[in-house]
C-alpha cells in the first residue's frame, strides 16, 4: 500500500530497517478503524479467507466494501472476499507495470505524489454521501485540526488519532443506536427508514 511510497522514499535517504518499519506501522495505523468498523462484515468470512481480508483491507478496499451494495444472487462473504482479491490484484499489477514503465519511460513525475492525497479525498467525500450519520467524519476533522493547531504539523498525527479513538469508543452507544434502529425497521418493513 501507502507502505510502498514511504519505503522507498526513507530507503532513498539510507534509513535504517528498523526506522522504516517503524514509520510504516505509523502510517498504517488507520487500519485499525478501518478493521474495528468491518468487524460486523467480516463475521461472515471464516478460514484462510477472514486472514486474507484482514491483509488485503486497504483504502481502496474499504471504500468499497463499506459503500458498494451486495447483489442479491451473492452471498456477501463471496462479495467482499471478490473486491479483496481483485483490488489486491490491481495493486500488484499496477506496481509492476509503474516499475517496469518507470524504468524504461524517463518524465517528471513533480506534482504525481497527490494523487494519494486526492485518492483520500474521494474516499472521504464517498463515505459522507454513502453515511447518514456524519458524526464520525466530523470527530475525525475536529480532531485532526486540534491536534495540528496545538502541537504542529510534524508530530500531529498521533495525538489526532489517539482523540479521535477515545471519543469514537466513548460515543459508540451512540454511534451505533441509529444502525441498529434502521436494521429494525428494515426487518419490520416499515417504509419511514428511507
Amino acid at each position: 500500500g501507502s507502505g510502498q511510497y514511504l519505503g522507498v522514499s526513507l530507503l532513498q535517504l539510507g534509513a535504517a530497517l528498523s526506522q522504516v518499519a517503524f514509520m510504516t506501522l505509523l502510517l498504517n495505523f488507520r487500519h485499525i478503524f478501518y478493521g474495528l468498523s468491518m468487524l460486523e462484515k467480516f463475521q461472515t468470512i471464516h478460514g484462510l479467507r477472514k486472514f486474507y481480508m484482514i491483509f488485503s483491507l486497504t483504502d481502496e478496499t474499504y471504500a468499497l466494501l463499506t459503500s458498494a451494495r451486495v447483489p442479491p444472487h451473492m452471498r456477501p462473504a463471496d462479495f467482499y472476499f471478490a473486491i479483496a482479491v481483485l483490488d489486491h490484484s490491481y495493486w500488484i499489477l499496477g506496481s509492476v507495470i509503474g516499475s517496469v514503465a518507470g524504468a524504461l519511460l524517463k518524465f517528471d513525475t513533480t506534482g504525481v505524489d497527490f494523487a494519494m492525497t486526492a485518492l483520500f479525498v474521494v474516499i472521504a467525500v464517498g463515505q459522507w454521501k454513502e453515511n447518514p450519520r456524519h458524526l464520525p467524519a466530523v470527530i475525525g476533522g475536529v480532531c485532526a485540526f486540534v491536534s495540528l493547531y496545538f502541537i504542529g504539523p510534524d508530530n500531529f498525527l498521533l495525538p489526532a488519532l489517539g482523540g479521535i479513538t477515545v471519543l469514537l469508543l466513548s460515543l459508540r452507544g451512540r454511534l451505533d443506536a441509529p444502525a441498529q434502529e434502521t436494521s429494525a425497521a428494515k426487518k419490520e418493513g416499515d417504509p419511514s427508514w428511507h
